[in-house]
């Protein structure tokens, strides 16, 4: 991305977005460090480096696995692989919310999530579940869920805050525009970081008037989410001013279609299908650790972890080798 005419930026200002915006004042000059940015929510463990959340889509219909995992038992296995290959959680989700998918009935969602939630919890597995509706985040917890992943932030279902408050329970708030159905048509901005930074902070403020702790909330760009390629890869080269915010930092790259897009190169070639964006999904984990997000939400697990690892070990090294000695051990409870 381009940093204006001149090339360098001046301290504390923070860098047009390539569409003629002007250098703006950074009111995020002297932010965290990635260390610190990085600690996560109350009522999870903390880990020393960025954790690897996998995923299990419960669905017929997600855009990179629909219908691998759709039986609860092959959905259960799956996800205990995925620890086995170093996931530090789990999030389990039951409707697909990639552009363009019809919604499922609350029954039905239920039915595909619950059991899987409740199997992998009892399995010693640290759960997510990802849902936009209130009764499914309600059910899930009472099932052993220990995360609430709602891509809406609590907008899709008024009763969600609620809920999510009295179950005090980690909650992600993530940036949203609208349902899949019509989320491409709002993928305008003059200034994506900016307007992506102040909705985000709208939707801290709501969680929190909701009766959500601070303390308890994690934010998460929404990286393909009313966003194009270039909003996505512009976000990505801003993820310290995100993780400024002040709270954890999710992010969800994993076979994204900007990744597909980068891939194909300038000559516009088909962007490789899903399932062969793995390794560029690692090189975003990378960087994200490296900037200090909380956690990088991954199909592929083994490339991830291996990637978080590595960049905590430059971080470390960059530290004088006085911090993280014991990089990839959980710390205590939150």
């Amino acid at each position: 991305m381009s940093r204006g005419r001149g090339g360098a930026v001046a301290p504390g200002r923070v860098p047009g977005d390539g569409t003629g915006k002007k250098d703006r004042p950074d009111p995020y000059a002297g932010r965290m460090s990635s260390s610190q940015a990085r600690s996560g929510p109350v009522g999870l463990p903390r880990w020393d480096r960025c954790a690897v959340m996998g995923v299990v889509n419960v669905t017929p219909d997600s855009f990179s696995d629909g219908g691998q995992w759709f039986d609860p038992e092959l959905a259960v296995k799956h996800g205990l692989d995925l620890v086995a290959q170093g996931a530090d959680l789990v999030d389990v989700g039951g409707e697909s919310t990639r552009p363009g998918a019809a919604r499922v009935d609350e029954t039905e969602e239920l039915r595909r999530v619950i059991p899987v939630v409740r199997e992998l919890a009892a399995s010693g597995v640290l759960v997510s579940v990802d849902t936009m509706r209130a009764s499914v985040a309600e059910q899930a917890v009472a099932a052993g869920a220990r995360l609430v992943n709602d891509v809406s932030g609590g907008l899709a279902d008024p009763a969600m805050v609620p809920v999510v408050a009295a179950s005090e329970v980690p909650f992600v708030v993530m940036h949203w525009r609208g349902r899949s159905i019509d989320m491409n048509n709002r993928a305008v901005y003059g200034d994506v970081l900016g307007e992506v930074l102040a909705e985000l902070r709208t939707g801290l403020a709501r969680a929190i008037d909701g009766g959500i702790a601070p303390e308890r909330i994690v934010v998460d760009p929404g990286l393909g989410f009313a966003k194009n390629a270039e909003h996505d890869l512009t976000l990505l080269a801003h993820l310290s001013e995100l993780a400024a915010l002040g709270s954890p930092l999710l992010v969800a790259a994993s076979r994204k279609r900007f990744l597909g897009r980068v891939l194909a190169g300038a000559d516009a070639a088909a962007p490789p299908p899903a399932r062969e964006r793995d390794a560029a999904t690692a090189a975003v984990s990378a960087i994200a650790a490296r900037e200090g997000a909380w956690a990088v939400r991954v199909h592929e697990v083994r490339a991830s972890a291996d990637a978080v690892r590595v960049a905590r070990a430059i971080e470390t090294a960059g530290d004088g080798g006085t911090a993280g000695r014991t990089a990839g051990t959980h710390g205590g409870q939150a």
